[in-house]
């Protein structure tokens, strides 16, 4: 999996300075999978640990989280053979007013799948309405665990997180590489510590 994470790396997915996130705090590491739709090798071969994963995971269905974790269960479902649904953010306005797109049974087993998690409220929101349409989710999966509290969340929900890297592990992977400076990689630990979520 280091060698993923160096190609991700590579590919701009995670960058390094002083980034605002959508919690108002300042990060010195910044993530960021949309790209992925223009780089397919990178894409497929993500989709392809993926399924890896959701396959040992065990379940019936995928399900995308809006936005950045739809093409990524598309690439999963394609490389694993693994029928995919996902939430909408907002229902449809017209047609069949759906909240969920693609085919189901109540009592289907739904692996969430998205990009990253930071503290987890937004894999909480996805979760939602698919278990409110009967649908069993037990297991979040992610490319990278932030390692902020997502975990911690998602346990008192009664979800297991699993993620193909943790961001601690990624990092000592890329300061091995040559790839991240041994200074930042020690700033980031530092924010991680200090910027844990309840």
């Amino acid at each position: 999996m280091t060698s993923l994470f160096e190609r991700i790396f590579d590919a701009g997915c995670i960058k390094f300075g002083e980034f605002r996130l959508k919690s108002g705090i300042l990060s010195p590491v910044y993530v960021d999978f949309r790209g992925l739709v223009s780089k397919p090798a990178l894409l497929r071969e993500i989709g392809g640990a993926l399924a890896d994963r959701a396959r040992q995971i065990g379940c019936e269905r995928i399900a995308g989280i809006p936005y950045a974790g739809v093409p990524l269960g598309v690439a999963a479902a394609l490389a694993g053979d693994i029928p995919m649904v996902y939430p909408r953010k907002e229902a449809k306005q017209y047609g069949t007013g759906k909240l969920i797109e693609g085919e189901f049974q109540p009592g289907d087993r739904v692996l969430v799948i998205d990009d990253v998690i930071t503290d987890g409220a937004s894999k909480l929101e996805a979760i939602e309405p698919l278990r409110e349409a009967g649908l069993v989710v037990t297991d979040v999966l992610v490319i990278l665990d932030r390692e902020q509290g997502g975990t911690r969340l998602l346990e008192r929900a009664g979800c297991k997180l699993h993620s193909l890297g943790k961001l601690s592990e990624v990092l000592d992977a890329l300061v091995s590489a040559g790839k991240v400076e041994a200074e930042m990689r020690e700033r980031v630990g530092e924010f991680i510590a200090a910027n844990q979520f309840a």
